[in-house]
């Protein structure tokens, strides 16, 4: 088992930025997993936000957040980040972390989640 704990949400004004981190435990013996993050506004299904490869050598980004947004990862710490800038009131979501996907940009293809935190942002 893995076990994924997303931190880092909050209130933030639009145009702001936020870090999201997530830390990984648990069967982390092999840190060769690829890693997304999803979000999930009240009322809308779950949507790919960002996805990256083990090595970190490849990044994917849903339209709605590139160029704003980038996901990161520090394998010696066992944490993806992604890193919001210019942040939009239609930002906000419950942000989860993800885990071992066999399609990256499929939120049901992925194996481990975390629990979630919550991103507003005020208009």
């Amino acid at each position: 088992q893995v076990q994924l704990v997303e931190s880092g949400g909050g209130l933030v004004q639009a145009g702001g930025s936020l870090r999201l981190s997530c830390a990984a435990s648990g069967r982390t013996s092999s840190s060769r997993r690829d890693m997304g993050w999803f979000r999930q506004a009240p009322g809308k299904e779950r949507e790919f936000v960002a996805a990256i490869s083990w090595s970190g050598g490849s990044t994917y980004y849903a339209d709605s957040v590139k160029g704003r947004f980038t996901i990161s990862r520090d394998n010696a710490k066992k944490v993806v980040y992604l890193q919001m800038n210019s942040l939009k009131p239609e930002d906000t979501a419950v942000y989860y972390c993800a885990a071992d996907p066999r399609n990256i940009w499929a939120s049901s293809d992925y194996r481990y989640w975390g629990q979630g935190t919550q991103v507003t942002v005020s208009s």
